[in-house]
């Protein structure tokens, strides 16, 4: 599948994961960007309707969840999931500072 999303969408992402991932923890945790991604994506989904997919574990050792991958998503959806991530930044006091402005606003 060609990925739809553009490359400022993608770098601004993860911009924001950046500065959260150095600035907050999660139940006690400092967790790295990957998680807080895949964190804010099962948000995101469950907040527009959508959720992560659980699966029994290939080894039969528990369950796994498969979620959407940004990789997937279109502008729209991409924009979406910023906007998403950007709010939740400033509601939890993440400082933003390396996050570049919307395409629009440049």
């Amino acid at each position: 599948m060609l990925r739809e999303r553009s490359i400022e969408q993608n770098s601004r992402l993860h911009a924001l994961l950046q500065d959260i991932s150095t600035q907050k923890q999660w139940h006690g945790q400092h967790l790295d960007v990957e998680c807080w991604k895949r964190l804010l994506v099962a948000a995101w989904e469950r907040a527009n309707g959508r959720s992560a997919e659980f699966y029994p574990a290939l080894d039969g050792v528990g369950m796994d969840v498969v979620y959407t991958r940004t990789s997937r998503l279109n502008k729209g959806e991409m924009s979406e999931l910023v906007e998403y991530a950007t709010v939740w930044a400033i509601e939890n006091n993440v400082e933003l500072h390396d996050a570049p402005p919307p395409v629009s606003e440049r």
